[in-house]
């Protein structure tokens, strides 16, 4: 009876030890493919940090690379098509004491007009009578020095417009075209005038009656008064002071 204990006793002891050696091995077992599982997991993972590199530099990678602004052609200068922009003093004098002098010219025209009509009313008191005298003589004195001073203040007034500068200038057109054209009339009035005058004053106190081209003194006189009017009108109207 206690052989048989003991034996059994040697067995539980036996298949206990057994039962303790198997679980430790299937444990280490299960132990030793989850760490392999562990480091295949990790070993195929990528680095981080690489990872987010790559990903910062893929945009970049694709997106073009950004050309620089074409340059807008610039216009010609005036240096490129031969001409200077630069200012000219003297061209600017030039065109200054151009316009000075025509202002001038213009002032001196208007008041010349005073003595031109003066010397036209004043010729009614001027024709000579050979039968008292050569007639009223104060009166054809005044009419004379009338005359002469309009003849001083045309050419004063002429002088201006001959002097000033040339300016290239283009088409003559309007009121100054008209104006230039009746220089062609009351320029040669101006010079007969007096001539004609002087010949019949000279008859006139000889006790002539006034004869031959010396008659024509007054339509030529009238004639210049009224073509010197009307240039002044063409480019003077309305007429400021």
């Amino acid at each position: 009876m206690a052989v048989t204990q003991l034996g059994s006793k040697l067995f539980l002891a036996a298949f206990f030890a057994t039962s303790l050696t198997c679980t430790r091995a299937t444990f280490a077992q299960a132990y030793s493919s989850s760490d392999a599982t562990s480091e295949f997991t990790v070993a195929s993972l990528p680095d981080a940090p690489s990872a987010l590199l790559e990903q910062q530099q893929q945009p970049s990678q694709s997106q073009p690379q950004q050309q620089p602004p074409a340059q807008k052609p610039t216009e010609p200068s005036l240096s490129d098509l031969g001409l200077s922009n630069k200012p000219d003093p003297d061209l600017q004098a030039r065109l200054d004491r151009h316009t000075q002098m025509l202002k001038i010219h213009q002032r001196l025209g208007l008041i010349t007009l005073a003595p031109l009509a003066a010397a036209c009313i004043s010729s009614a008191a001027a024709p000579p009578d050979p039968r008292n005298g050569g007639g009223n003589t104060v009166g054809r004195d005044i009419h004379v020095g009338l005359g002469s001073l309009s003849v001083v203040m045309y050419g004063l007034t002429a002088s201006y417009a001959i002097r000033a500068p040339k300016i290239p200038e283009g088409p003559v057109k309007g009121g100054i075209k008209i104006h230039k054209y009746l220089i062609w009339i009351h320029a040669p009035g101006m010079v007969l005038t007096p001539i004609l005058g002087a010949m019949a004053f000279s008859q006139a106190n000889n006790g002539e009656k006034v004869h031959g081209i010396a008659s024509a003194h007054a339509a030529v006189a009238w004639t210049t008064v009224a073509s010197y009017t009307a240039a002044i009108v063409a480019v003077s109207w309305p007429i400021k002071l």
